[in-house]
Order: structure tokens, then sequence, then C-alpha cells
């Protein structure tokens, strides 16, 4: 079956890239783009965190492509170019976590067409708290990757105790009345890059990676959001303490932190990573939540660490 094209601006990947637009299960339109390796086989799917678009990776696809590699990126429900779920676009906003697991199937279903064979997973923030879930699942598709690499995996959150029960305590009040599709305290429709200058951000201290993410979205103010809904909040909290009581699966691992990291809780990567039998952690001083748009060396020492995992276990 021919899936219908989909936007996908020049961002630094090769001009071999081609975006199609998949379906889930519920009918929610999703966004997902390939690049074909080229002269081989091997492919990498990146499942990127929350706010993310699959241009704001290209420079990621062009330095797998340099080492013969080719990609597969999605645009999750309620972000990028696939379905906002809200009917304010900035929010960020989702029925029930578990609908994530919908996407990652239309996404690996997507991948095993275009490019058959087993791919390992490049996995971020959100992405890795719904990989994680696919993966201590069952295979997602039929099919377990033969490797997967965490970059500040959301397995928890970076934020005080009292505003996670506030958080909670909201949501719980506000799903009956129908009023859970409101920002949750603290954020707002400039939450985050949006509003973030270079000096206020705690994404990457590389200066040229930072605008080059503000550009993308002030080229096309579609790819922005805002902060999350109080149901995302509750919905994404039930999901990390779920998961971390699950036992790690029997995947060849790699998790990687920065120093500076503020977003997620390193506590928590760091506990998962010494359940997960064999992983290895790479921790970057320093470094801020956006390991793979962080400054030269930190980029291409987890680079070539990931690849090295890969080409190992593929």
């Amino acid at each position: 079956m021919t899936l219908p094209e989909a936007p996908l601006a020049e961002c630094g990947a090769p001009g071999t890239g081609r975006a199609v637009t998949l379906l889930a299960s519920d009918g929610v339109t999703l966004r997902a783009a390939h690049w074909p390796a080229k002269g081989t086989d091997r492919h990498v799917m990146i499942l990127p965190g929350r706010t993310e678009y699959i241009e704001k990776y290209g420079l990621v696809v062009r330095d797998l492509a340099a080492r013969g590699w080719g990609a597969l990126v999605i645009d999750w429900r309620g972000q990028g170019l696939s379905d906002r779920l809200a009917p304010d676009p900035l929010l960020g906003h989702v029925g029930a976590f578990a609908d994530y697991q919908r996407d990652l199937k239309a996404f690996q279903d997507f991948a095993d067409t275009v490019a058959p064979g087993a791919k390992p997973w490049l996995v971020h923030s959100m992405g890795g708290c719904i990989g994680l879930r696919g993966l201590v699942g069952g295979p997602v598709g039929g099919i377990t990757p033969p490797a997967v690499a965490f970059s500040a995996p959301m397995l928890g959150l970076n934020q005080p105790p009292p505003l996670t029960t506030l958080i909670r305590m909201l949501a719980g009040v506000a799903r009956p009345l129908g009023q859970d599709k409101r920002y949750a305290p603290t954020t707002g429709p400039d939450f985050g890059l949006p509003g973030m200058t270079f000096e206020s951000n705690n994404l990457t201290t590389d200066r040229a990676q930072f605008d080059r993410m503000k550009a993308q979205i002030a080229e096309d103010p579609r790819l922005s959001l805002g902060g999350p809904s109080l149901r995302w909040m509750a919905q994404a909290l039930a999901e990390m303490e779920a998961l971390a009581a699950q036992p790690s699966p029997s995947i060849p691992a790699l998790f990687a932190l920065g120093g500076d990291e503020t977003i997620v809780s390193k506590p928590a990567v760091r506990d998962r990573c010494a359940r997960w039998p064999g992983a290895d952690m790479a921790e970057y001083p320093q470094a801020r939540h956006e390991l793979t748009m962080e400054r030269p060396d930190v980029r291409d020492d987890l680079l070539s660490r990931i690849l090295t995992l890969f080409e190992r276990h593929t």
C-alpha cells in the first residue's frame, strides 16, 4: 500500500529522505520519515521526546548517514505535524499514555515495510518512557530491537515532590469535570523552547544547536509546542511509577546523561541502568538534556558509543 506523502523541511539531513502519513489504530494521523541507508540495510529507529519533531533530528540523521546508517523518525501524536489532540494546538495533550503504544506499533510496521530487518532504537526523553513500555510490555509489532540507546530517558521527572502531589490532586479533581485539558501548573503556551533564551535554556550548551532549534519553530510555527496538560502530566507520572516496578528486559542497552540534566530524574535513570543486565552508562559533565544536540565533543563521543553498541548487536 502506498502511504500518503507528508511535508518534510530541509533540516541538514541527506536529501534522500521522505516523510509519509501513518494511521494509528485509533484513527490518529501520524507523520514519520525515512532516510535509506546507502549500500547497506542498517537503520536506526529514533523515538523522540516530548515537544520534538522530525526535522529537529536532521543533523543526527546526517551523522548516522556519514557512518553508514539509515534512519527513521516519528512525530508522536500531539506534536510535530501529527494530529494535535486539543483545541489549543500549543497544549501538549494525550488521552492516555498507553495511546503512544499505538503510535509505536504504526511506526514499527512502517519501519518493517521500508527497512526490513532488525533495527536498534535510539530513544530520547519521553521516547525512553514510551520505548521502555514497548519493551517490557512485549515485542512491538512482533520484533524486539537488537539493542537500544537511551538518551536522558524520561523515567522520572526532576521536580519537587510537593509539585508532583499538587499535579496529581488537581488532575484528579479536574478530570471528572472535563477540565484536565488545561496547562499543568508552572507551564503555559510559551513553556519550553518557545519561551527560552540561550542564557536560560536547559537543553544544550551549544549555541549553534540552540539557534538551529529556535529557527526551525520560527520558520514553521506548526512545529512548536508549549506546556503539557494536567491529564498528560497525571498520565506520565502514573506511567513512570508503573514502569519503575517492572524488571528490565535482556536487551543490550546504553544509558546517557548530562551532568547538568535538570528535566528528567538522574537517580531514576541511574537506578534503571543499574537494574538492566549488562547495560552501560555514559555521563557527560556540564552537558544538558539534549545530548545528541550538545557541543561537538559530546555528540561525537555519544554517537560513537551508540554505534559501537549497535554494530556489535545488529
